[in-house]
């Protein structure tokens, strides 16, 4: 069984893609593909048009695996020294960069204590460190969020926001769904080795709007009993408008002198497109 099918992908450069899919879809495979790890046996991979056979072609790269692990007898800081050195930092920029990714990712405390002693967050922060050390144009991530706490993961997409806005690109993968709506630009879905679709998010998100619970003051209950009103008390009452009858609702609410404290959309969201192509997709149970 091939662990990729026909994977056609192209990333454009100052984005951030999010590579969707269940465990074991090929989301791993492809990303040691992309950083030579794997050999395919048909086709190939390039990294800003190196073939990815090349090591030049990692020249810009960072990259985080899906389960980093060091040399557990080093310090945070004498690991990134090694980085630095690997890729040709001067001792200047080493010592530089070094304070700066171990402030940003709240490893100072324990930058010079031995890896074998930290926990597996604090581990994978280190790997997140490790790929921003020389500042490379591309950043490829293998599942970046796993095993952080909510403030780790919060300080993870973060970063990712803020290297969008230096231009950088991104690669990542997960299977969270929240964490890439959060943050990408565009998605790929991912089942069973083959690419089921790539999505502009915000495309996706505008399209899945079906409709809009509202909140209404000054509004009689009888003027909105079609709707389904709830009557919150205190002259507030709450409906659910679908979306072909929005523009034509809220018109006539205005001109009878009701007002809106709330407009909310009800939509589809990435987890509810992630999760019905891999229903859709033969073989594969949500359950």
């Amino acid at each position: 069984m091939n662990a990729l099918t026909s994977l056609s992908l192209e990333i454009k450069p100052g984005e951030v893609f999010g590579f969707l899919g269940p465990n074991g879809a090929g989301k791993s495979t492809t990303i040691k593909t992309l950083m030579g790890l794997i050999r395919p046996t048909a086709g190939d991979a390039r990294l800003f048009g190196v073939p990815v056979a090349d090591p030049a072609a990692r020249k810009r790269v960072g990259y985080l695996p899906e389960n980093p692990a060091f040399y557990d007898f080093l310090t945070a800081r004498e690991y990134l020294r090694f980085v630095g050195e690997a890729f040709g930092m001067s001792n200047a920029a080493i010592l530089t960069e070094s304070n700066r990714v171990l402030t940003l990712l709240d490893l100072q405390a324990a930058a010079d204590r031995p890896m074998r002693g930290y926990s597996k967050g604090m581990v994978q922060r280190l790997g997140l460190a490790q790929t921003l050390l020389h500042d490379p144009d591309l950043y490829i991530l293998d599942e970046p969020m796993s095993g952080l706490d909510p403030i780790g993961r919060a300080l993870v997409k973060e970063i990712i926001l803020d290297l969008k806005k230096r231009g950088k690109t991104v690669f990542f993968s997960t299977h969270v769904t929240a964490d890439a709506e959060r943050v990408c630009d565009r998605i790929g879905v991912i089942v069973n080795g083959v690419l089921q679709e790539e999505r502009v998010v915000s495309d996706l998100l505008r399209e899945g709007v079906d409709g809009y619970f509202c909140r209404l003051c000054g509004v009689a209950l009888a003027s909105v009993s079609s709707f389904g009103a709830v009557d919150c008390g205190d002259g507030i009452v709450e409906i659910f408008v679908p979306r072909d009858r929005f523009d034509a609702f809220a018109a006539q609410m205005l001109a009878t002198g009701g007002s809106f404290d709330l407009i909310e959309p009800h939509r589809r969201d990435v987890e509810d497109y992630f999760l019905s192509l891999v229903r859709d997709s033969k073989g594969v149970s949500c359950g």
